[in-house]
């Protein structure tokens, strides 16, 4: 007698994005390397056999988990670069534009600060390096144009200047917690009232 074929397994898009989250969870509290699937399927509650009826691979997961999160931050991005702000703000737009990210997908930023120079060596991963590299280009000109504009002081010095923006910023995925005391845009707020206009009183 033939065998009857196992029918074809088509996880939900809603099941996908909670192994998803999952994954992200584990991946940032445990590093990419000292993942396993066995461990993530644990977390999800499932053998990690039927992991794979939804990914090929922990490297696929950590690939969706990347590339979902820069797609949505470049959104974002690509709509305040677009609406031809004044330099400060740019500044400003971005700044919340990035909390309202880690927002979303603050597992995925700790991963990208944790991983993206170990995976853009591979090249499924060279999409990490373009957008480092357009990510670094945005906000450089942007504060170039401030300091031509005279909206910024004029002994700036600009990359240090970025990489100090950058990090204040994205190291909060480090202790934000989404549905916390203050909104994404409160924090951002706050930060760029200390950046842009320091924390002393004026004499």
């Amino acid at each position: 007698m033939p065998t009857k074929k196992k029918p074809q397994v088509t996880p939900s898009p809603e099941r996908r994005r909670e192994l998803l989250d999952t994954a992200a969870e584990v991946f940032a509290a445990q590093g990419y390397n000292a993942t396993t699937v066995r461990r993530i399927a644990d977390e999800a509650g499932m053998l990690a056999g039927s992991l794979y009826y939804h990914f090929d691979s922990k490297e696929s997961m950590i690939d969706e988990i990347l590339s979902t999160f820069l797609t949505e931050l470049w959104e974002g991005y690509d709509a305040v670069l677009a609406a031809e702000l004044g330099p400060r703000e740019t500044i400003e737009a971005l700044v919340t534009e990035s909390f309202r990210e880690i927002d979303r997908h603050r597992a995925a930023v700790a991963i990208y600060q944790k991983e993206s120079k170990h995976l853009a060596t591979q090249p499924r991963f060279a999409y990490l390096v373009d957008s480092q590299q357009k990510f670094e280009k945005a906000w450089l000109g942007t504060l170039e144009r401030g300091v031509t504009a005279e909206v910024f002081r004029a002994d700036l010095d600009i990359r240090l200047t970025y990489r100090f923006v950058r990090d204040t910023v994205w190291v909060a995925a480090s202790w934000y917690r989404p549905g916390g005391q203050h909104s994404p845009e409160e924090i951002a707020r706050q930060y760029l009232s200390m950046v842009l206009d320091g924390i002393a009183l004026d004499t």
